[in-house]
């Protein structure tokens, strides 16, 4: 006598999984597509990383990127009238950015390549930050 096996657990396990494995490549195909183009004129990243590794505890210094991970942003404050010098180096310890502020006001740096970049910053010839900007 022959014994007949129904489909059904078969179908229960089998079945999810390979509509799961669609579903997986669909949206992978789709997200592949969706993409947009990038011209190679404009620099994108990923992130922004800041490290610090100094700091002063007499200077307050901001140095953050924008939500877009697109600029850093460099601020300083501490005492009134002061001159903040900002110098981005990369890896072969060339001056690939500078920036002076006075207390208490922001500038941007931008059209930094993918990377990393060692940072100081003085204030009167003093050296009051120092850190690593990992640009990905």
């Amino acid at each position: 006598m022959k014994r007949f096996i129904p489909l059904k657990p078969f179908v229960v396990r089998i079945v999810p999984a390979i509509a799961f494995l669609v579903l997986a490549v669909f949206l992978q195909s789709y997200s592949i597509r969706s993409e947009a183009p990038r011209s190679p004129g404009k620099n994108y990243f990923d992130s922004i990383v800041v490290e610090k590794q100094f700091t002063s505890k007499k200077y307050k210094v901001k140095l953050y990127p924008n939500a877009n991970q697109q600029v850093l942003f460099f601020s300083a404050s501490g005492e009134g009238g002061r001159v903040y010098q900002f110098f981005l180096f990369d890896m072969d310890g060339t001056l690939v950015k500078q920036a002076n502020i006075r207390n208490k006001q922001t500038t941007v740096i931008n059209s930094l390549e993918k990377g990393v970049y060692l940072f100081e910053v003085f204030s009167d010839d003093e050296r009051i930050e120092t850190g690593k900007v990992t640009v990905r």
